[in-house]
């Protein structure tokens, strides 16, 4: 046989030994995929005690325009489901009558001042007259009352253009606030008195909401004076304004009415929505939570990358509570507090193949 020379088996070798170092490097480069795995320690905290009730949404703004004079609808420019902007003209009266008590109201003030101006003149010649005590002082009282008759009513007929024109201004019916008609209470061309109803609108703008508390937590309710409105499928709490309690229950529920003012700009509420609505009634210990990011769902399965003492990954199973705010929330079981949990499940889920791939491998 012939045999391989010197140079050659040393090569060979050099070639066995570099493979069994590339072995040996593939632990270390899982230990830095491990090192590379971000985490978080589990906290316990202290958080608000809530207890969820069913509110329904009411509008601020809700009002009926009603008639302030008597006469025909003559235009309606809106009806129900419509958008009105404020200041814009709802509906209008026929307004002849009120038109001619305007012009009737005038006739009399320019009368009332023409007399006026006569018992002024009247008033100036006695004056001079009786200072050359040419005339008897009766006739310069009697000028003097003249004068004084003919200003109350010039200040009556002022006070009748007035009133004629804000009857006349009472034909026209303008919108106080922006928002929707909801009820159109009359058809056109018919007669109106004082007082009848025109139209209903709301605004959107700005909205509340009301909740009956029962009456073994209104106590709790008052002395905290919080609360967190979420619309219905969504986690992310209203702005909440201010709260109004009623200092009486309703006796045939023994609950107490709370009122709830929210910011303006809520999107997507409308009047008669139920909405939920969390109060606070104390404080809650030792809660544990943790990032909802952390949180990881497999079919049926909840659960949290748990790393143990090795530095490794392992899915834990986990029961979840409610929310504490947009990115954290409570467990109820399945970890403790000062566990170390994977904040990225995806990475963690990633690290754990490579783990078991590298023992499959060794064996």
């Amino acid at each position: 046989m012939k045999m391989l020379p010197k140079w050659l088996l040393i090569v060979g070798l050099s070639a066995l030994s570099a493979c069994g170092n590339s072995e040996q490097i593939q632990p270390a480069a899982s230990a830095q995929v491990q090192i590379a795995l971000q985490t978080t320690t589990v906290n316990a905290i202290v958080t608000p005690e809530l207890y969820y009730l069913d509110g329904h949404v009411e509008a601020v703004n809700e009002s009926t325009i009603s008639a302030q004079t008597s006469g025909v609808i003559e235009k309606l420019f809106y009806d129900v489901d419509d958008y009105v902007e404020p200041g814009k003209v709802i509906a209008r009266i026929k307004s002849k009558n009120q038109q001619a008590g305007v012009e009737q109201a005038q006739a009399s003030l320019d009368e009332a001042q023409a007399r006026y101006s006569e018992a002024q003149t009247d008033f100036q010649r006695v004056s001079e007259i009786y200072a050359k005590r040419l005339v008897p002082k009766a006739d310069l009282d009697a000028a003097q009352a003249g004068l004084k008759a003919a200003e109350a009513r010039l200040a009556a007929a002022k006070a009748q253009v007035t009133q004629a024109g804000e009857q006349l201004g009472y034909t026209t019916l303008i919108a106080p606030y922006g928002g929707i008609v909801t009820k159109r209470h009359v058809q056109l061309g018919e007669a109106v008195n004082l007082g009848t109803p025109i139209m209903t609108g709301i605004s959107l703008d700005k909205m509340r909401v009301v909740v009956e508390v029962p009456q073994r937590l209104i106590g709790k309710v008052r002395q905290e004076k919080k609360a967190f409105v979420f619309q219905d499928g969504s986690n992310k709490s209203l702005a909440v304004e201010s709260l109004t309690f009623f200092p009486y229950a309703d006796p045939k529920t023994n609950a107490f009415k709370v009122r709830i003012d929210l910011k303006e700009g809520a999107q997507d509420l409308f009047p008669g929505m139920f909405v939920k609505v969390a109060f606070v009634i104390g404080q809650q210990e030792n809660v544990v939570s943790i990032p909802e990011s952390a949180v990881v769902v497999r079919s049926e399965v909840i659960g949290v990358y748990v790393i143990n003492k090795e530095g490794k990954p392992a899915l834990r199973q986990i029961r979840l509570g409610k929310k504490l705010d947009d990115n954290t929330i409570s467990v109820l079981a399945g970890v403790d507090a000062g566990e170390t949990i994977a904040l990225d499940p995806v990475q963690a889920a990633i690290s754990l193949k490579q783990q078991a791939a590298e023992v499959k491998h060794d064996e």
